[in-house]
């Protein structure tokens, strides 16, 4: 069998996972970085610290019982693929990866996180073809709220930007109002779980401009209903709700300029239930698999794979 290695040390969790290329199943171990209640994420040398610590963990994990040879390594170096896009978290991935290219003597390929994100999810959907055809792939996360135009013409997701937020991302928003209702951070799934105690029918309405939209009204809004004294799953609902509205009007407005494209949806935030339902009923797209959604190095792993043909 030949594997292939990803690895990726985002702002959020540690993850390595390997790609066996002729059954085309992954082995994929993450862990979230730990975060105090009450706060809003990690300070970069934080992150770093707790990466160099779980590392060794994950590593552990997908390898358990593996004797056979990996071919290549892909890792995550930076946020996204744009000049000055950088964290220090990512540094301790590739670091780690070539350490490991010195030792097996494998190539190392270097993608964004962004990179990942989108070839995890078309992978999960078994739709890794669209890698080499032009679709709108958004990535909705904590630290990304974007839609890609991705033009399929060299099969390595080379992209650019039609449409992103102009204040908070969408999973700051989320974690944002989590926090805020005493939920603990990263809040997607727990203010999930509480926005689905509400049966009430909110009617959320997110700020455009263009294709662009503006999220901290949403934050504004919740704070007003917690004031009012609005059950905590209501405002979750609500946010929820607002949340879908922004990535839902940004999608008609993408299609009015870019006509009937393929939409794929990625990011943590996309993994919501409540969102993906409501834009499955209003638009013509796919999402990746929840366990796809959010941070993975499952993408890294396939895309060294496929850049490893050339």
């Amino acid at each position: 069998m030949s594997y292939y290695l990803g690895i990726d040390t985002s702002n959020y969790t540690t993850s390595v996972c390997l790609f066996d290329s002729e059954s085309g199943k992954v082995i994929s171990g993450r862990k979230l970085l730990p975060v105090k209640d009450g706060e809003l994420g990690l300070r970069q040398s934080d992150a770093v610290f707790h990466h160099v610590q779980q590392l060794p963990l994950m590593f552990q994990e997908a390898f358990d019982g593996f004797t056979d040879q990996i071919k290549a390594i892909g890792v995550s170096y930076a946020p996204r693929t744009v000049e000055g896009s950088y964290m220090p978290c990512f540094t301790v991935g590739t670091a780690v990866a070539d350490i490991l290219s010195s030792v097996l003597k494998v190539p190392v390929y270097r993608f964004s996180h962004q990179q990942g994100h989108i070839a995890a999810a078309l992978y999960s959907i078994e739709r890794l073809d669209l890698l080499s055809k032009k679709h709108i792939a958004f990535h909705v996360s904590g630290g990304t709220t974007e839609a890609l135009l991705v033009n399929g013409d060299d099969g390595f997701v080379t992209t650019r930007v039609v449409a992103h937020t102009l204040d908070l991302n969408a999973g700051q928003l989320i974690d944002r109002v989590g926090v805020m209702l005493g939920l603990h951070f990263p809040c997607g799934k727990e203010l999930e779980k509480l926005a689905l105690q509400c049966s009430d029918k909110i009617k959320a309405r997110a700020t455009l401009k263009g294709a662009d939209c503006c999220l901290s009204g949403g934050q504004n809004i919740a704070e007003k209903f917690l004031k009012e004294g609005k059950s905590p799953a209501y405002i979750a609902r609500f946010t929820m709700e607002f949340v879908t509205a922004a990535i839902s009007g940004m999608s008609d407005r993408i299609r009015e300029t870019y006509g009937d494209l393929p939409f794929v949806y990625a990011g943590g935030v996309m993994s919501d239930s409540i969102i993906r339902e409501k834009l499955t009923a209003h638009h013509d797209c796919v999402f990746a698999l929840p366990e796809f959604s959010s941070d993975n190095a499952a993408g890294t792993a396939v895309l060294s794979f496929i850049k490893d043909q050339d």
